[in-house]
């Protein structure tokens, strides 16, 4: 499964997979359940999936046409995940009619709720 952002195609921070998904423990395994749970609770950090599990969390910020998407992924990401989301980022350009921008480091925004 590559990865994606779940929800983008409806509201990406209230994603049914991620808010509905337990065990929470397997859903959001170490890092994860810290960095991208909000006192044990989904839906607050939109999230990077890979295979079902979160694997990061990410933000986005639009300027003008230019949408920066920054991606912290928990761990290591391979060359063949690395495209995918690129693509899924170029997705996200194509949905809001915008100019994406890749950037893989640390999400310094907290949750939108």
């Amino acid at each position: 499964m590559r990865p994606k952002f779940p929800g983008y195609y409806g509201d990406p921070y209230f994603d049914a997979y991620v808010v509905g998904s337990h065990p929470r423990e397997v859903v959001f395994p170490g890092r994860a359940f810290e960095r991208a749970l909000s006192g044990g609770q989904a839906g607050n950090f939109p999230v990077l999936l890979v295979d079902g599990v979160v694997a990061g969390v990410w933000h986005q910020k639009r300027s003008g046409r230019r949408i920066v998407v920054t991606v912290e992924p928990f761990g290591t990401l391979s060359k063949a995940r690395l495209a995918e989301l690129d693509q899924q980022v170029a997705r996200v350009g194509e949905f809001l009619e915008g100019r994406p921008e890749l950037t893989i480091g640390t999400v310094a925004v907290g949750g939108h709720a």
